[in-house]
């Protein structure tokens, strides 16, 4: 089969497309023809070493595509199925093995494109607005790299669930996607202090939660624009880690300050699939719209570097 494998860690140009062997197929497995895999950051930290992972490697951890085997005794899938996953290994190759129990039924309304695009972001964005903060309609958001994946898919369900939507994004092209996506505010950070925005569009009050998946470069100034008893959700770190705070910091405004990961909030199939269709419905229904765009399997090392580079609306996905 084809594949895109690393050898070593480091800049772009380590991807390289190839013939691989087929994964053998083990106990509790299923095995997947693909169609789409999708691409994120956490990728491009484990491309450049920031994370550890075995060499040679087959990057990427979710898309969407067909069963074409199954294990001995699994139940979950057959052969004929289209399926989702996120949270599984070497997605950027013509063929995957991953455990039945982690495989999402795509509905027959979507495509396979539209599934590979959902769900590592979209079920983000559902447990972000539903397990930190019981958002109320008249409430204030403010979402972070707004233009992205998440960003994109969390501004829609915001919007949809009431709030007044704030979203920072890092260039004038990516202001019109966030403003279209349905924010009320959309801030352009890497000209105007967002923090210092957001009070002065709050009249001083702050926003009620934030979200922020970029991490060093934005994780401190939420403190100041954090309203009195906010909730401030760390999930993501495209710019770094940020940097350490004293707790007593939050103590001045009451804050909350968490952290989170998607894995820890599908914990079981049940937990996976009421999430995952909790998303499907919303692009059903039609208020939770898709942005992608799609680049070649082979042009992998091209995708990495716009992403890289925040070159890219929505999400990002490799045709296999």
């Amino acid at each position: 089969m084809k594949a895109i494998v690393m050898e070593r860690t480091g800049p772009a140009e380590v991807l390289e497309c190839r013939l691989w062997p087929e994964p053998p197929l083990d106990r509790g497995q299923a095995r997947v023809q693909m169609a789409f895999a999708g691409v994120n950051f956490l990728d491009v930290y484990r491309r450049r070493g920031e994370m550890k992972i075995p060499l040679p490697s087959i990057p990427g951890m979710e898309g969407a595509g067909t069963v074409i085997e199954v294990a001995s005794g699994v139940t979950d899938v057959a052969p004929g199925d289209r399926v989702a996953f996120t949270n599984q290994p070497s997605a950027y190759a013509e063929q995957v093995c991953v455990s039945a129990s982690t495989l999402i039924p795509v509905p027959d309304s979507l495509s396979l494109e539209q599934a590979a695009a959902l769900p590592m972001q979209g079920m983000t964005a559902h447990y972000l607005l539903h397990d930190f903060r019981r958002a109320r309609a008249g409430e204030s958001i403010l979402i972070h790299a707004a233009a992205g994946g998440t960003g994109l898919l969390l501004v829609q369900w915001a919007r949809h669930l009431g709030l007044r939507v704030f979203a920072t994004v890092s260039s004038a092209a990516k202001m019109e996607a966030v403003r279209e996506a349905g924010a009320d505010e959309v801030i352009l950070y890497t000209e105007k202090d967002f923090a210092a925005e957001v009070i002065r569009l709050t009249k001083g009050k702050g926003v009620d939660y934030i979200l922020d998946g970029v991490g060093k470069s934005t994780f401190l100034k939420n403190l100041s624009a954090a309203a009195n008893r906010g909730n401030i959700v760390f999930f993501g770190f495209s710019s770094g880690l940020p940097d350490p705070i004293a707790p007593g910091v939050l103590t001045v405004k009451s804050l909350t300050l968490s952290s989170a990961r998607l894995r820890n909030h599908i914990i079981d199939r049940n937990s996976l699939l009421e999430r995952a269709n909790a998303v499907f419905a919303g692009v059903e229904a039609g208020w939770l719209k898709i942005h992608s765009h799609t680049l070649p399997m082979e042009h992998a090392a091209d995708a990495h570097r716009l992403l890289e580079q925040r070159q890219t609306i929505g999400k990002l996905l490799l045709s296999v």
